[in-house]
């Protein structure tokens, strides 16, 4: 009889995990889709905005370490 709660309790905490996993992956998914959505369909015009501004001020600095990059 006492083998019984401590099954019971071991498979809460499974249940328990697995939930946890679940809703704390969904959460993060959900934030990547949404904001990758919302930049489609409001960015407009300024989708590359901070890319191509940092872009703009990286041109002319030499490359340092790693490997060459090929553009």
């Amino acid at each position: 009889m006492a083998n019984k709660g401590g099954k019971r309790m071991a498979q809460f905490f499974i249940d328990f995990t697995i939930v946890a996993i679940l809703v704390i992956g969904i959460t993060a998914l959900m934030g990547v889709i949404l904001n990758g959505i919302g930049e489609n369909i409001f960015g407009g015009q300024k989708k590359r905005l901070h890319t191509s501004m940092s872009e703009h001020i990286q041109t002319g600095w030499k490359t340092v370490g790693g490997k060459k990059a090929s553009r």
